[in-house]
């Protein structure tokens, strides 16, 4: 990991923040990338206070122009990155009736197209090297449906789609894709989005134990290394995603009748 060049985006907080500081002890160099300075800036001065290794860049990971223009930023001031964490997520769980129009357009936004570009636009600038790891967090809502939650749900679903999609796409080359599956974790998120804590069906809250950020972080940072294709955690997630395979409609019939009424 030694002076491995690692950028994570949504790094300024949660599993990003958590994974950087594991990566950054190990030796890495760590680019963390967020919308908000501020946070940034404590997350930085937390895990090296020194500013040794790490840097940071504000960058609204939705909008196009500003995702190029930090890409150049970023290989201009700091090198090209050897990994691309994309962490950033967002999204409040609403069903489709509380929901308004916008609701659908913010949570594709973010996290599926923050990641799409964010791959794409250093995937074109690593070409010439011949190589990269992607790696791609997201939710346990990938492998499941359930009420409540009619936006963040299918866009969870998108990230899983473009992340097998990019393993297809990129077989057979010097290039790896990683995605990490994760359950619940004692994360800003649900501080941000407590409907969305409130929501979560009672049998994944009964069966699926909670994470800590530190743990997350530190199956974040392993993937670095192993390089696994699909990594789906806590163990007990596993089960249900098995479940749901051999079983989906059992499945979703108990994710239904025990979740938001």
């Amino acid at each position: 990991m030694k002076n491995k060049l690692i950028l994570i985006t949504g790094g300024s907080s949660g599993i990003g923040k958590a994974a950087a500081t594991v990566l950054h002890r190990q030796g890495a160099r760590v680019i963390l990338q967020s919308r908000d300075i501020d946070k940034l800036k404590s997350a930085a001065l937390e895990i090296v206070p020194s500013g040794n290794r790490i840097s940071y860049y504000a960058t609204d990971l939705t909008d196009q122009d500003a995702v190029e223009s930090a890409a150049r930023m970023i290989v201009k001031n700091e090198g090209l990155p050897d990994v691309v964490i994309n962490s950033a997520g967002s999204g409040e769980w609403l069903s489709f009736k509380e929901a308004d129009l916008s609701h659908f357009k913010r949570t594709m936004d973010s996290p599926y197209l923050a990641t799409a570009l964010t791959c794409k636009v250093f995937f074109d600038k690593m070409q010439e090297r011949g190589k990269g790891h992607f790696i791609i967090i997201n939710s346990a809502a990938a492998y499941s449906s359930f009420p409540g939650a009619t936006g963040y749900t299918p866009a969870r679903w998108a990230l899983l789609g473009f992340a097998r999609s990019l393993q297809a796409d990129l077989f057979n080359t010097n290039f790896k894709v990683s995605m990490v599956a994760l359950g619940k974790v004692d994360s800003p998120y649900f501080e941000n989005n407590p409907i969305s804590e409130d929501r979560i069906p009672k049998i994944a809250n009964w069966f699926i134990p909670t994470m800590s950020p530190q743990t997350a972080g530190n199956i974040v940072a392993k993937t670095v290394t192993t390089k696994s294709a699909i990594v789906i955690k806590p163990w007990a997630l596993l089960f249900f995603v098995f479940l749901n395979r051999l079983f989906p409609g059992i499945l979703r019939w108990l994710m239904r009748i025990t979740g938001y009424k």
